[in-house]
């Protein structure tokens, strides 16, 4: 899976908003038989165009997580992806609706989100919608594995609760995490991820191992001070945050992060929300505070 389109720059959905021309026609047949009609799985399923984006994704979010996979008939990673896609959502009976555009036929939309997001990327493109807002993306191909831990984090982000399989692996890896033998967590953590790439528990432990390391030897008092003292002083921010998540406060740490997104800019402004996003994937997706966070992000990028 490519790097979160949200680690990277502000998406600007307005040229979205504006009518659409009348002309736009309806998903044609290859989108129908990628992953099966939509009037199979209840409503799971939709295919949308760019008439439609409004009222079928950012309107349908509000109450339902949707996720939006802008492909192209022929292209095979496309056609695989909405494959498994189409698959969990059936699964999934109603409780996140997959959207399918077809970018040959919603060309406008295509031109938008490959200018605005998906710069160089590969399709197939995927954007998830949360209380009407995008919440994060990715482009290519991605495994069922990791699709699963992907959608289970979304929908954590809608409120939804979804159990994922414990993964004996990770007892090593925890267990050194907690002893504070960062060295043989980190290890233990890197050899899930080779295993599995893109394993979510994983990922998460080696960003802890990370914000560990990033904290050793500080005073959370003094940090914490310095910060209040140097409201603009982006690494004593960065600090604060780290001290604040370690501490049981993540959600304050969030709010810091986002309102310094909101002051900050150019290569500053990336490296505040890289390293946000770096503190969600410490919680993420069990964390209640991190849907709220990634909603309030998507805004200040905005």
């Amino acid at each position: 899976m490519n790097p979160s389109i949200f680690t990277r720059g502000a998406v600007d959905l307005s040229a979205l908003r504006r009518p659409a021309p009348t002309t736009a026609a309806p998903a044609g047949p290859a989108a129908t038989s990628a992953v099966g009609g939509a009037e199979a799985t209840g409503g799971a399923i939709i295919d949308v165009t760019e008439a439609m984006f409004q009222s079928e994704i950012a309107e349908r979010s509000m109450t339902t997580p949707v996720v939006a996979c802008f492909w192209a008939a022929g292209h095979e990673e496309s056609s695989r992806l909405l494959q498994s896609l189409g698959s969990l959502a059936a699964e999934g009976a109603g409780a996140w609706v997959l959207a399918r555009l077809d970018l040959e036929v919603n060309q406008r939309l295509a031109q938008a989100f490959a200018g605005q997001m998906f710069r160089g990327q590969d399709l197939p493109w995927v954007m998830a919608f949360v209380g009407g807002q995008p919440v994060d993306a990715f482009a290519g191909a991605v495994p069922e594995p990791q699709l699963r831990q992907w959608l289970a984090a979304i929908l954590k982000a809608g409120g939804i609760e979804v159990a994922l399989p414990e993964d004996p692996r990770l007892d090593a890896a925890d267990e050194a995490l907690m002893v504070g033998d960062l060295d043989a967590a980190e290890t233990a953590f890197r050899k899930i991820l080779a295993d599995t790439p893109g394993d979510a528990a994983a990922e998460a432990g080696l960003a802890q191992v990370a914000l560990t390391r990033r904290a050793a030897g500080t005073d959370p008092a003094a940090a914490l001070s310095a910060a209040q003292t140097a409201p603009d002083d982006v690494a004593a921010q960065l600090l604060a945050a780290d001290v604040e998540t370690l501490g049981g406060f993540a959600d304050r740490a969030y709010l810091r992060l986002v309102d310094l997104v909101r002051r900050t800019s150019g290569d500053e402004r990336e490296q505040v929300r890289q390293h946000l996003v770096s503190l969600f994937a410490v919680a993420a997706p069990d964390d209640p505070a991190v849907g709220q966070a990634r909603r309030a992000l998507a805004s200040a990028l905005f």
